[in-house]
């Protein structure tokens, strides 16, 4: 390992500085060791996990199958770990994560409880100043993101809100501490991913839940089930071949995609094969046919049938009504939930439709819309995230010329990156799953496996040839950012508002940014860049410019 040289006498200095201790920030550790970097990690939490350090609320479980959750880096650590059952809960996960930072001695080079609040790039040194919350500071020649695309939680502002007696919660920033539900009267804000997860089990707690929803939303049955030990026995055998499934695939998941239109079926065919998707459960109506997010007509046939399915299975009709999603099915994020539905022919379950009768204040015990108070004793904020942009924008991020990322990207001009890896004026700075990548259409830990593993392959080539810089040329983003926007504007994703293009936030341009090309097309794209020498990319040996 190369030793930690000095920039300045009191300022510590590093290869890399990598934020975060998820998914991404302990694998990028890793592969930086492994090769030889000095490097060191900042995490907020007092822990390993990253949105799984964070998100503890009531029901919080993956959404992909978890034998596909999971690094694939390692043949040993497969064998050495198992899942418990398909959708493993939060708890679960975090375990994993600890096994591996435990398993290849990654905390040593992480310092927790601290916040990276800026980093400044250093023209005249080339090297990333980069600012603790804790006010120290460490000098990088690579500062590398992995604060992933869903860490900015997204609390709205509402009038009234400190004078609230109760208690108040967002999902992604839960107490560690079990929340007690008995006998309270239960307000849920949002019913997108973390509220279809949560609503149902704090119902089951509760003595009253008002769930306030906004837009109602397609989520399919989950089926969750723990796995039987022959399944995980073949699963570990023949991980190889499942791994270059998961890398060739559109989204991290390997399942042969339909070739089939919807409306190359007769109504009696569709039928069947949604049927048999519901009860399989998970993504797999998604993937019935390959014209979903592409054809309004087909898409209408899976968004009628789940109606349909609601309709069969909230027993009060005007409730059902209200639940009804009118969007595009898929152009939001998918949903998985368990007993979702099932919940609102509780008794002691209330659902209120904010679009007609919106908040109008929060009150000292409770909540007011234009229709009614409902007094309250818990209020839980199910709102979201600023998703792909604003976990980066949040940190002061400086490159040439002093320019912030977040002039680059939201004063007046449009979100540019190139592979959504790098950007131009940024020399030496990486994201991990940044925007205008595949990232959360993909399973994250494939889709960070894949960027981890490019940027750590970047970082030896410049080690290697003696270059001491790079940077994504304006030429080379600005095709790629086309080409990203080419495909979305080719699929039904940008016809629907979603955090997905930034609609959750108020004021946030709108811009649809994830690579929808797919993963396995992504990968070899990525791979075809490096192999003729980092294109689209300037590079910079000394004073010397190599190309």
């Amino acid at each position: 390992m190369t030793s930690v040289q000095q920039h300045h006498p009191r300022v510590p200095a590093f290869d890399a500085v990598v934020i975060g201790a998820g998914f991404s920030g302990l694998y990028m550790l890793h592969r930086l060791r492994e090769a030889g970097f000095s490097a060191r990690a900042y995490e907020a939490g007092d822990g390993v996990g990253g949105v799984w350090y964070w998100n503890r609320y009531p029901g919080a479980r993956c959404d992909s199958d978890s034998i596909y959750y999971n690094y694939t880096f390692s043949d040993e650590l497969i064998q050495e770990w198992t899942w418990s059952s398909r959708y493993p809960e939060q708890p679960e996960i975090l375990r994993y994560l600890n096994f591996v930072a435990d398993k290849f001695d990654l905390r040593r080079d992480i310092q927790f409880e601290t916040r990276v609040t800026s980093a400044h790039y250093d023209e005249g040194q080339n090297r990333w100043n980069i600012q603790l919350d804790d006010g120290s500071s460490v000098s990088a020649t690579y500062f590398i993101s992995g604060v992933g695309c869903l860490s900015a939680a997204n609390i709205p502002i509402f009038k009234g809100l400190e004078s609230f007696k109760g208690d108040w919660y967002h999902t992604g920033h839960w107490p560690h501490e079990p929340v007690d539900f008995k006998g309270k009267r239960v307000g849920v804000i949002g019913n997108g991913s973390s509220g279809v997860q949560s609503i149902p089990v704090i119902a089951q707690e509760a003595a009253h839940l008002t769930v306030f929803q906004r837009t109602p939303q397609y989520t399919i049955p989950a089926r969750n089930h723990p796995y039987d030990p022959d399944f995980i026995e073949q699963t570990k055998k023949n991980f190889g071949e499942i791994k270059q499934k998961m890398w060739d695939s559109w989204g991290g998941i390997p399942v042969a995609p339909s070739m089939r239109s919807a409306l190359e079926d007769t109504p009696e065919e569709r039928q069947a094969k949604y049927d048999a998707a519901w009860a399989k459960g998970g993504f797999s109506l998604s993937y019935s046919y390959s014209d979903l997010t592409f054809n309004e007509a087909a898409n209408d046939t899976v968004a009628e049938f789940i109606r349909e399915k609601i309709r069969e299975t909230v027993h009060n009709p005007e409730v059902a009504q209200k639940l009804l999603p009118r969007y595009y099915f898929g152009t939001k994020r998918p949903i998985l939930d368990t007993h979702y539905f099932e919940t609102y022919n509780r008794e002691n379950v209330t659902l209120v439709d904010v679009k007609q009768t919106p908040i109008e204040e929060i009150t000292p015990n409770g909540l007011r819309t234009t229709e009614a108070e409902h007094e309250l004793d818990i209020l839980v904020f199910a709102t979201g995230y600023d998703g792909m942009t604003g976990p980066l924008l949040k940190i002061d991020i400086r490159g040439k010329n002093g320019v912030t990322l977040k002039e680059k990207w939201e004063d007046g001009a449009q979100t540019r990156t190139y592979l959504g890896i790098a950007n131009a004026g940024f020399p030496n700075f990486f994201m991990i799953t940044g925007p205008e990548s595949p990232s959360v259409l993909t399973t994250m830990p494939l889709a960070i496996e894949q960027h981890v593993e490019w940027i750590a392959d970047c970082l030896c080539y410049l080690r290697d040839h003696r270059i001491d810089k790079i940077e994504a040329t304006e030429e080379a983003e600005e095709t790629w950012s086309k080409h990203c926007s080419e495909i979305a504007e080719s699929t039904l994703y940008t016809k629907t508002d979603s955090w997905y293009t930034g609609a959750n936030i108020a004021g946030k341009p709108r811009r649809f940014l994830i690579y929808l090309g797919g993963f396995g097309v992504y990968r070899k794209i990525c791979d075809d860049i490096a192999a003729k020498g980092y294109e689209g990319f300037s590079l910079l040996a000394s004073r010397d410019a190599v190309k």
